[in-house]
């Protein structure tokens, strides 16, 4: 099991190409190797390969726009390869599908081509959810429709866990279930929401085992898993 940084939670910090290279140096410095590429400004690829090179790192995986994934899947791929990641994330449901069946059924129509043209060029898509897609759609939640509906080779699962407990799923038992399709996982705990009304995000996020969740049942589980 490798760990790296999820650089969403530097986006911040990512806001233009300086900003991007030093927080990859922080990162490296810090003792990190891979990273996820997620909430950056724009960059040609071969600055990304470049940038990484210098610093030690590799991407183990990136959140693209959807609609480039959907209309410009080859050069999404080519680009990928650049910098040597094979592995081509979709951060969430796009805002217009979420909460409906016909919502998901839009999604299918439009990535399960993209999908397959990715899987058949030689990376992968991956879907990384928050706790919305829990939400039954007529009986299934998203995940157990893309289950259904993708073929085994044309998607994995990015499983945010602490996401999937607030969405109120029994965690051990979703990764016992994705198994061969949870090649990528975000840690991420939460706690009791402070009672001053200081934090507004639907949980209180924080760092594992700084929560409640418990997190060496989660980590053994993974263990467990062929792909880990």
């Amino acid at each position: 099991m490798q760990i790296g940084a999820q650089l969403y939670s530097a986006h911040n910090r990512t806001k233009t190409l300086e900003g991007f290279a030093e927080t990859l140096e922080k990162v490296a410095k810090i003792g990190y190797r891979s990273v996820q590429v997620s909430g950056t400004c724009a960059y040609e690829p071969e600055w990304l390969r470049d940038t990484l090179q210098k610093h030690g790192l590799t991407c183990a995986i990136t959140h693209i726009a959807p609609a480039k994934i959907i209309e410009q899947t080859e050069k999404v791929v080519a680009d990928h390869a650049v910098f040597g990641c094979r592995n081509i994330g979709i951060g969430g449901m796009p805002v217009p599908m979420r909460g409906s069946l016909e919502g998901y059924e839009e999604f299918k129509k439009q990535f399960l081509p993209a999908a397959l043209k990715i899987r058949d060029l030689g990376a992968k898509l991956h879907y990384h959810n928050h706790w919305f897609e829990f939400d039954k759609l007529e009986g299934k939640d998203v995940l157990q429709r893309i289950l259904e509906d993708f073929p085994e080779d044309s998607i994995d699962f990015t499983l945010d866990l602490g996401w999937a407990a607030h969405g109120g799923q029994d965690v051990v038992a979703l990764i016992n279930q994705l198994n061969g399709r949870l090649s990528r996982i975000h840690l991420k705990d939460y706690a009791d929401m402070p009672e001053d009304g200081s934090v507004t995000t639907p949980a209180y996020l924080r760092p594992i085992y700084e929560g409640k969740l418990p997190y060496d049942d989660y980590i053994n589980a993974l263990k467990r898993r062929r792909k880990f």
